[in-house]
């Protein structure tokens, strides 16, 4: 499912060559925190707040925070990077060559059916999306940010079939290996289904989810991730008080409620829950 982002600011982004490993790790996390190559995982269980319409001070005991890539990171606490490597932001189609969207039969571009101000990116040449992404990594990196997420790693499942899973594992695998190589933690965002293959084949170190309790699917994710799954809930899609969830044996460690547009604490729509 697509991610309830926000509008971030435009960036320009640099088009130099990169440097990727050889291979991507396939072991799975430990309960601990070391992710592969000893990075930090974020705490397990830890609370934590997803900020992507806009920075602020997190409350009170939050230890993880995810902000967009032109944010900076939050003070004293473990800071996620937000990156969309599979579809353009709003905003920021010029940052991408046209022969990089994808396109339909017509030969007009192809957006997501549930964000059409975002056009999906042609997979197939993966190693050309990345000299895209990469030094968005690397900036998310240079900023201080501990780990980065990816968004729309199933993109591939809204284009008729034009893009397939192979095609979007074939970039997750260098974008986790760029990350890594910038001594970041990867989080894979949402994509249930492929979670096993997204952790072994592309080396995914922990999980950030929507709705996973609403779909019933968040034991696909602590079958991979364990206690590193760190779950976002809407209150507009679910159908009990948020506590109830909070009492799911099944959901994970680390579960918040938050408004749909993730508005800042000053807008009147903005909602913050912790289990």
């Amino acid at each position: 499912m697509a991610s309830a982002r926000a509008t971030p600011v435009l960036a320009m982004a640099a088009s130099a060559a990169f440097a990727l490993s050889a291979s991507a790790p396939s072991s799975t996390p430990s309960s601990g925190e070391a992710a592969t190559g000893d990075m930090p995982l974020p705490p397990a269980g830890g609370e934590f707040d997803y900020q992507l319409g806009g920075a602020y001070d997190p409350p009170a005991g939050v230890e993880v925070v995810a902000r967009d890539r032109t944010a900076s990171p939050a003070d004293g606490v473990y800071s996620i990077c937000y990156v969309n490597g599979f579809q353009t932001q709003p905003g920021e189609l010029a940052l991408w060559p046209d022969d990089l969207l994808l396109r339909g039969d017509d030969g007009a571009p192809l957006y997501d059916p549930d964000w059409p101000d975002e056009a999906i990116v042609d997979t197939r040449r993966a190693d050309d999306v990345a000299r895209i992404v990469v030094p968005w990594i690397r900036g998310c990196a240079d900023a201080g940010f501990d780990a980065v997420e990816f968004d729309n790693l199933d993109t591939y499942t809204r284009t008729g079939g034009s893009l397939n899973l192979d095609d979007n594992l074939a970039l997750a695998r260098l974008l986790v290996q760029a990350a890594h190589a910038e001594g970041l933690a990867t989080g894979q965002k949402n994509a249930a289904e492929d979670a096993a293959l997204l952790r072994d084949e592309a080396g995914f170190d922990f999980a950030v989810v929507e709705e996973c309790t609403v779909f019933d699917e968040c034991n696909a994710y602590t079958a991979v991730y364990g206690a590193h799954v760190l779950a976002i809930e809407y209150p507009d899609t679910l159908d009990t008080p948020f506590t109830e969830a909070c009492t799911d044996a099944d959901r994970p460690a680390s579960l918040i409620l938050r408004d749909r547009h993730l508005v800042t604490p000053d807008d009147p729509a903005y909602v913050y829950e912790s289990c």
